[in-house]
């Protein structure tokens, strides 16, 4: 009996042992695709933690932050909630809850839960500054600047303390300050594009339109993506009756997104002024199909219908229109005169008598609300219309469905303009937002890539594009530095697809394409420990399998990236959730003298040694079975990077571009090198190549340097 009860133990804490490191695993694979931006995977991770082990607080924790990044805030709420019911010293479980009820207009929550935060890092400058935020936007001006006082003391060189402080006092109406205050953060901080956009804005409420225009074209110089930033310059140089100006602004904006429905429908209203009929049409037609219920779009493209003589397309928008504002009297009108064109005279008249009707009703009402004998049941349309009269009468916010301004220019709501001012704060990826200067990242092989609507490069290589045509996986192989994280159903395809290809490896063991398979599926489901062992299955029965050699490399440059991040404490495991910084000219940090933190800090450094070599030998074994392979010498640059060893990057992405002229990546990576190493001229010759080829963040960069030189 004692045997039995003991081997009954043993199997006990056998299992609770393989449950707790199986655990571990499973939670680390889950923060391993945090960090790679996988939300949707990392959450199903968490959910198999949680559902064996709920009594955890972390697991909760980082799916919030996932849920945080897909805009459920809701459900980030109740995550941090139940992860503080579990841990309630986790100080950024309060700081996010913050960011989950500050995203839901739980401001006084939100205030609570950074004042917790607070208690444990006072000076903790996101959370003072997300604090400063929620008060403004519960109205509560004294509360913020109570708060930017303290943050202001603690951190008197961040020029975002002052413009958020402007964007308050540009909320009280006190533009004095406001600019005062976007001033000093331009001066501290000349190179952030969107002090420039904030304070453009300021100027166009002052009617400053040259001022705002010159601040407009800075931040698009800074930031040549943001499509906000040529909209508000459209409207600009529109108000300053720079029609060509303003055109092409939205042509850009379009350019980059072409569902841009304010671009799309401003674009058409200036192409209806200069008499470009037909691709007016065609703008509104994109906004009708994108926006079914924009009547002002339908009511623009009648007018145009009927200057194109497309009678019947331009009666049937009318109707459209007339159903949805019955009051609306140039409807009446201009449907009278379309049907007049064709012929139908009953219609027309029937129109304008309807209207003449409406218009005495209408005027009949209006005579008596001023002499108080009546209600008046006035037409909410008309009544809107007469109270709108303001400097800005030639446009309208994107929510005002008032049709009598279906002529105006479309803007952002103050109340959507006034979010994106603390947007980088308080909105997105829950980590650190300070301006970084990045190496454009290494090349991967995979089956997902995200679109780019400016970079337009296919990557290609001949020893893919012949490994595609076998067929021997079930997609096509793309070589690309900007990896797509998983939908739902793409995660649930490769599941299924390691036990498929598990299958196969049972029936022939010897199989090195089913094993690649296989790695390839674990590496998109984040399991870097798995896939590295798939890969090195796939070298042992194939040495000569050039892919598999890549992959390796960069799965375990990924996995050495991780787990440097680890390294820092549970307080900034969110600011750490971001792509390698790349700071030009940063000095790498001194140890310090404890002998056991330096014996600790050896054993690290010894081990990154080790990463950092296995990582070289796989790339240095494709050079030699593939010189021509032109993505293993700049990711092996990448890696020296890393290492802080520029000029043997300079040598590896010098090969690179020897081999592939047109290689965009690898001028960029080099210029950030030779700039790190001094060489300012020939560092902005690459990046000045770069931005040509199809890089644009490489022009903010260049003005950066030469504005410091």
């Amino acid at each position: 009996m004692k045997k039995a009860i003991l081997c009954l133990i043993l199997q006990i804490c056998a299992f609770s042992l393989f449950a707790q490191i199986n655990t571990d695993r499973v939670l680390a694979i889950g923060r391993n695709a945090l960090y790679f931006e996988d939300y949707v995977l990392s959450i199903q991770y968490f959910n198999q933690v949680i559902k064996a082990k709920p009594w955890l607080a972390e697991p909760y924790f980082y799916r919030a932050v996932a849920k945080i990044n897909l805009d459920d805030f809701k459900g980030a709420e109740e995550d941090c909630s139940l992860c503080l019911q579990r841990n309630p010293f986790l100080v950024q479980a309060y700081y996010a809850r913050g960011i989950a009820r500050q995203s839901q207009e739980k401001y006084s929550e939100a205030i609570a839960d950074y004042q917790k935060g607070l208690e444990f890092k006072p000076e903790d400058r996101q959370m003072l500054v997300n604090q400063a935020v929620a008060y403004i936007q519960k109205k509560d001006y004294n509360g913020a600047e109570k708060v930017f006082n303290v943050l202001m003391e603690a951190h008197p060189k961040y020029s975002m303390n002052y413009l958020t402080r402007g964007a308050m006092y540009l909320e009280k109406g006190d533009s004095i300050k406001a600019l005062a205050d976007y001033n000093k953060a331009i001066e501290m901080d000349p190179y952030y594009a969107p002090g420039y956009g904030n304070r453009a804005i300021l100027h166009y409420q002052m009617n400053d339109l040259k001022d705002a225009l010159t601040d407009l074209n800075e931040a698009i110089r800074l930031d040549t993506r943001e499509s906000g930033y040529y909209i508000n310059r459209g409207l600009v140089r529109y108000q300053m009756n720079d029609l060509r100006g303003a055109m092409a602004d939205y042509d850009q904006v379009i350019g980059m997104d072409r569902r841009n429905l304010i671009a799309r429908f401003n674009r058409g209203l200036l192409r209806f002024q200069v008499g470009d009929n037909n691709r007016a049409i065609e703008d509104f037609d994109v906004v009708i199909e994108e926006e079914p219920d924009n009547y002002m779009a339908y009511y623009n493209r009648a007018l145009l219908r009927v200057e194109t003589g497309d009678y019947a397309g331009a009666i049937s928008d009318f109707d459209v229109v007339l159903r949805q504002y019955p009051n609306f009297l140039s409807g009446y009108y201009s449907r009278a005169e379309a049907k007049r064109k064709m012929h139908d005279f009953a219609g027309a008249d029937r129109d304008n008598w309807t209207a003449y009707e409406l218009e005495e009703k209408m005027r009949k009402e209006r005579l008596a609300a001023r002499t108080g004998t009546a209600t008046a049941d006035v037409s909410t349309d008309s009544k809107a219309d007469k109270n709108t009269q303001s400097k800005e009468e030639n446009t309208r916010e994107q929510s005002d469905k008032n049709i009598n301004k279906f002529n105006r220019l479309v803007v952002y709501d103050k109340e959507q303009e006034r979010r994106s001012k603390y947007q980088s704060e308080v909105r997105g990826r829950v980590q650190d937002r300070n301006v970084r200067v990045d190496l454009e990242p290494q090349f991967i092989l995979t089956y997902y890539e995200k679109p780019d609507p400016v970079k337009k490069i296919v990557y290609y290589d001949k020893m893919i594009e012949d490994f595609n045509k076998k067929m021997i996986l079930p997609r096509k192989l793309l070589l690309t530095n900007e990896e797509a994280a998983l939908t739902e159903d793409q995660i649930s395809r490769h599941f299924t697809s390691i036990d498929d290809y598990s299958s196969k490896i049972n029936q022939n063991p010897t199989d090195a394409n089913a094993y690649f398979g296989r790695a390839l599926d674990f590496m998109l489901v984040q399991d870097f420990v798995e896939a590295i062992k798939d890969y090195d299955k796939v070298i042992e029965l194939d040495p000569s399998f050039v892919m598999a050699y890549f992959n390796r490399a960069v799965v375990r440059y990924k996995q050495m990236m991780y787990d440097q991040s680890q390294m820092t404490s549970i307080d900034n495991d969110l600011s750490s959730m971001s792509s390698m910084s790349f700071s030009v000219g940063k000095k790498p940090q001194t140890q310090n003298n404890n002998p056991v933190d330096a014996s600790t800090a050896m054993l690290k450094d010894n081990k990154r040694a080790y990463e950092h070599e296995m990582i070289v030998r796989d790339y240095d074994m494709v050079i030699k079975l593939n010189p021509g392979f032109v993505y293993a010498y700049f990711n092996r640059g990448n890696l020296r990077c890393a290492q802080r060893d520029f000029r043997a990057a300079i040598q590896d992405y010098n090969a690179a571009i020897e081999r592939d002229p047109e290689f965009a990546e690898a001028y960029f990576n080099r210029g950030l090198a030779r700039l790190s190493l001094g060489d300012a001229n020939r560092g902005i010759a690459d990046l000045s190549k770069a931005g040509e080829l199809g890089i644009i963040n490489a022009y903010s960069i260049i003005k950066r340097m030469m504005s410091n030189n």
